[in-house]
């Protein structure tokens, strides 16, 4: 209805094939949590599948496998039909779930204990934009698509987390005019991948096109995203080190004065508003830490106070009488993880993304680069 409403197109599809559900347990000898994906295939064309994703208790699993004749509801969705979830009608047994164990287990099986099983369907599908005026939507109601991979849940979190802190700042007064149109375009992208890709993993399993785990399983935890086209995210640098919109990556070992342990970077991320992260090797000097601090002032003027901001510095940097909050890189992971060196700047937005980077720092640009999300 909202959708409608708004005049939101939903384009896509839904798969001519229906799918079952089934919590049971095995008593095969196959290692604990890991997942597992067997299929058949006749002239290209899958025909036979099995799924089986484990579950908290013993050597119980979640499994999806195609739906049988005797289960499988009559006809294709129409083309406009959102046919995706539970569907009504007789739920499997737990003898359609072992015909399926018996032609494609790793290793013959007895399944038992049925605690709950549901034939669904699954469509894919993307709105034609993220939001009309003062309304917007997110995660199921922007984009529908395989469950493979799990995919769903990250990507809806992650819009919703995109969007808020931009309604924060907007309904404080405190955001650009347009900041809000940020919202589709950087999450509308996301949404197309993550349907496409679920789409062709749920043909081809989840890793096809790529013989490098580290890759695949980085992709699949949604780590691998970039807002680099945003029109609020600044340009690359010309060092080289982390390019804006990327992921800010955690930084372990620093340090504090009156704290008594090691502090994560990512423990200063937690709050609602941007941080500005000030760095200073050994290089800088008494006028360069002048300059760090005149540009807080100016980022804290901009902003209206809505940005946290802490020095970074090098364990040696001669920076003791600054003003700033100091935090010391004792180990030098915080300028490996950013390719931080002389004096640098960074800002990280609420929902963790590295939206500018500068060195040498100049007032002008890091408070330019601000225009486009602070009023």
């Amino acid at each position: 209805m909202v959708r409608k409403g708004l005049g939101l197109t939903f384009e896509g599809g839904a798969f001519v094939e229906q799918y079952m559900l089934g919590d049971v347990e095995v008593d095969w000898a196959m290692p604990r949590g890991y997942g597992i994906r067997s299929m058949h295939q006749t002239d290209g064309e899958t025909d036979d599948l099995l799924v089986c994703i484990p579950l908290p208790g013993r050597r119980r699993y979640r499994m999806s496998m195609l739906v049988p004749s005797d289960l499988a509801g009559t006809g294709t969705p129409a083309a406009d039909k959102i046919a995706h979830g539970f569907e009504a009608g007789p739920a499997p047994e737990l003898s359609h779930i072992q015909a399926v164990l018996d032609r494609l287990s790793p290793q013959p099986t007895r399944a038992s204990n049925l605690r709950w099983s549901s034939v669904f369907r699954i469509s894919h599908r993307i709105v034609d934009s993220y939001g009309r005026g003062r309304v917007f939507v997110a995660g199921d109601a922007a984009h529908i698509h395989p469950p493979t991979g799990a995919q769903g849940m990250n990507t809806g979190i992650q819009d919703a987390h995109n969007l808020a802190w931009k309604v924060a700042l907007a309904v404080s007064g405190a955001a650009a005019p347009d900041l809000l149109d940020s919202y589709d375009a950087e999450r509308r992208p996301v949404g197309e991948e993550v349907v496409g890709r679920t789409v062709r993993s749920a043909r081809e399993g989840i890793g096809a096109g790529s013989s490098d785990p580290d890759y695949v399983i980085r992709r699949e935890a949604q780590l691998l995203i970039s807002y680099a086209d945003s029109p609020i995210v600044g340009e690359p640098a010309s060092n080289a080190g982390l390019a804006p919109g990327s992921r800010a990556p955690d930084a372990r070992g620093l340090t504090r004065t009156t704290v008594a342990f090691p502090l994560r970077l990512f423990t200063l991320l937690a709050g609602p508003n941007h941080t500005l992260l000030l760095y200073a090797d050994d290089s800088v000097d008494a006028r360069g830490l002048e300059l760090l601090e005149a540009a807080a002032t100016s980022v804290d003027a901009a902003t209206g106070g809505l940005v946290d901001t802490y020095l970074v510095a090098s364990p040696a940097a001669e920076v003791g009488e600054t003003v700033l909050p100091l935090i010391r890189d004792r180990d030098g992971e915080f300028a490996r993880a950013y390719g931080a060196e002389g004096a640098a700047a960074f800002v990280i937005r609420p929902d963790g993304y590295l939206g500018f980077r500068q060195s040498p720092v100049a007032v002008d640009g890091l408070t330019g680069y601000l225009k486009p999300t602070f009023r």
